[in-house]
């Protein structure tokens, strides 16, 4: 998390800190979050104004962005994850600048961030004025969360330096960043981009370039099959929402999606499917080609060495066991582990 004193005038952040500037190009909600992280975590940052506009109207956009950050750190302090002592030294590392000071904002920076609206035009831009201004081996990244990399990257002056990271918000405190790079971007550029957020607390994933990265892809049809239940009367949105917090969410906050399929045995999906397909007479919930095969392959799972994991090799006893100590461990953080009458 974090955020260092956004000066409204756009003063320049002190210098020694140590670590590398960080710049983004759009002082929006997401570029409000970026900052947030890498002041916190001792990053002098650079948030530049995308848009042009008047004196008065960018000191006060300053003074807002600034004023947001400061509201999420104070809610920080208040759950005891910082003193507030702390928010007088996070908040100066982040200068505010306007468009006009893009030059001086982007000049040092190691990694820059691009967080302008979903709009083509808009991007390009952006990527007109990071390539005009930014250091030739400065990483380049865009927030963007509806373009592919392979869209974006033809706009790119050194493509070889640019992938998408998708943040999710709140970006100050969901640590999951996913990075999706073009086939143009070299390796050195994507491990310097997850080192970088591995170092800010962040846990940066590698995805192609496909619609929907990881997460969105998944709760797009998570969140509308939940719609659709409610339309259905199968049950009330409560009920449902009940459900996903102790029993969906429960278990794959500790397995993940395809850990639980291998966990509990491919076989089991695989005939659940084939049973709600002919059940509700709707294709969506038949399965992928992969899962038919690695049945044909014995290939199901924990109970057969392998399945999208590899177990062949692992103390399976001391697997389960972690496993369910970190189970355990959630019950008790939500008050739903209970002694024995």
């Amino acid at each position: 998390m974090g955020a260092r004193e956004s000066v409204p005038d756009g003063g320049p952040s002190p210098a020694g800190t140590g670590k590398e500037v960080i710049a983004c190009v759009g002082a929006g909600r997401m570029g409000a979050g970026i900052a947030h992280v890498f002041a916190y975590a001792g990053h002098p940052v650079r948030l530049i104004d995308a848009k042009p506009r008047p004196e008065e109207e960018f000191r006060r956009l300053a003074a807002e962005t600034l004023a947001g950050i400061a509201d999420g750190l104070r809610a920080l302090s208040e759950f005891g994850l910082l003193d507030e002592d702390d928010i007088a030294r996070i908040l100066p590392r982040i200068t505010i600048l306007p468009r006009g000071r893009v030059a001086e904002g982007l000049a040092d920076a190691r990694f820059v961030f691009e967080g302008v609206p979903e709009v083509l035009e808009a991007k390009r831009e952006a990527f007109a004025l990071i390539g005009a201004h930014a250091a030739a081996d400065a990483v380049v990244a865009s927030t963007t969360s509806t373009f592919l990399a392979t869209t974006l990257a033809g706009m790119i002056a050194r493509p070889e330096r640019y992938l998408n990271a998708h943040w999710l918000n709140p970006a100050y405190l969901v640590p999951l960043v996913e990075l999706s790079p073009a086939p143009a971007t070299g390796e050195d550029a994507i491990r310097a981009l997850e080192g970088l957020l591995e170092a800010v607390g962040k846990v940066p994933v590698r995805c192609a370039a496909s619609p929907g990265y990881i997460v969105p892809r998944l709760q797009a049809l998570c969140m509308n099959e939940a719609a659709r239940m409610v339309e259905e009367g199968v049950a009330t949105a409560e009920d449902i929402d009940r459900a996903v917090r102790v029993g969906f969410g429960f278990r794959f906050a500790v397995l993940g999606l395809l850990e639980f399929i291998d966990w509990g045995g491919g076989d089991i999906l695989y005939y659940a499917s084939r049973y709600l397909v002919e059940a509700t007479g709707q294709e969506r919930f038949a399965s992928p080609a992969i899962v038919g095969r690695n049945m044909a392959e014995g290939n199901i799972g924990l109970k057969t060495g392998r399945g999208f994991y590899d177990f062949s090799t692992m103390d399976v006893p001391a697997y389960r066991k972690e496993r369910l100590g970190r189970f355990l461990a959630l019950l008790r953080h939500g008050g739903m582990a209970r002694p024995p009458a």
